[in-house]
């Protein structure tokens, strides 16, 4: 047997990527941000590397960053000033594994989140997302309350995600090749993108998940959280791109699309009732015009009228109040 002939280079060793890279991009979240990647790194799947994309921060973001650059997992690039969609899209398209995890960076993810959703895209090429249960905390990182919801679908999940999105966008590991196939997010809205993200993905792929909450989903910070009527305008938006551009009209049939818009508007007048009771009126009257749901919009609208009256009964109950709609 001959020798391999000598060559005067040295054999440039083959790099092998990891199996899941974890997109990130993060503004102004310097508070949060040291709990987000510590939740990274204490992963028992380990074979991952993080992409982090700071958006144009101005508080101590870079710094906190750079102190976790020792680990050549992690990818720090910084732009300026995207916005949420491109900025998100940008971390996506600088990953380069199989599979994409997708993380914001006020939230928490629990050790064994990688390791148990990978295990369910295994021999099962029509998987192209998988999400877990999420459980809230406030701004602190205390637990907040939830109420208890049903179990998700599994599989084909368009109809039932045109009338509620159902997942989290810090839960999903997506295959890569799904993002190549329908592309990024949506650079037109700043609002609830991943709801249409997620729209366009299930017109094409199944979904499955992890029945447990495997995510701490922060709530109560930030503008984002405090614009409920702008988030549900732009769904209320999104769904008719989908409807109409999308083709999705054709796959859900009227009585889903009908289901979806009215349960948006019913959403939104319920967690208005309490604080703007006359504002959750003009939304359960925006839902009424919808055939599906009619009972419990009517409903809604009774309980809505009722709470507008007791708070006219207290003094400059009227004149505090404020309308966003």
């Amino acid at each position: 047997m001959s020798e391999k002939p000598h060559s005067p280079f040295p054999e440039r060793q083959r790099v092998i990527p990891p199996t899941v890279s974890i997109a990130m991009a993060a503004k102004n979240y310097a508070l949060f941000l040291p709990m987000a990647i510590e939740s990274v790194l204490a992963q028992t799947y380990q074979d991952w590397e993080l992409v982090i994309v700071d958006d144009g921060s101005t508080d101590d973001t870079p710094a906190v960053i750079a102190s976790y650059l020792d680990d050549p997992r992690i990818r720090y690039v910084r732009v300026d000033r995207l916005g949420p969609a491109r900025a998100k899209s940008l971390a996506m398209r600088l990953t380069r594994c199989e599979f994409v995890a997708l993380l914001d960076a006020d939230d928490i993810w629990q050790p064994t989140k990688l390791e148990r959703q990978l295990v369910l895209f295994r021999n099962r090429p029509e998987v192209g997302v998988v999400f877990c249960r999420r459980s809230l905390i406030d701004e602190a990182g205390r637990p907040l309350p939830a109420k208890v919801s049903p179990a998700p679908p599994r599989g084909r999940i368009l109809e039932r995600l045109f009338v509620q999105n159902h997942i989290c966008f810090s839960s999903t590991v997506v295959r890569r090749l799904v993002f190549e196939h329908i592309g990024g997010y949506n650079p037109e809205w700043d609002l609830a993108i991943d709801y249409d993200l997620w729209l366009r993905v299930a017109k094409h792929y199944e979904f499955d998940y992890v029945d447990d909450e495997l995510v701490l989903y922060r709530t109560g910070h930030g503008n984002l959280s405090k614009r409920i009527s702008d988030r549900v305008a732009v769904a209320l938006s999104m769904m008719h791109r989908a409807e109409v551009r999308y083709g999705l009209a054709d796959e859900v049939g009227p009585g889903t699309i009908a289901a979806g818009y009215a349960s948006t508007c019913q959403t939104l007048g319920y967690i208005m009732r309490a604080s703007e009771p006359m504002t959750a009126v003009r939304w359960y009257l925006r839902a009424l015009r919808w055939a599906s749901g009619r009972k419990a919009s009517l409903k809604g609208l009774v309980a809505s009228l009722l709470a507008g009256l007791r708070r006219k009964r207290v003094p400059g109950a009227a004149e505090n109040a404020s309308v966003n709609v």
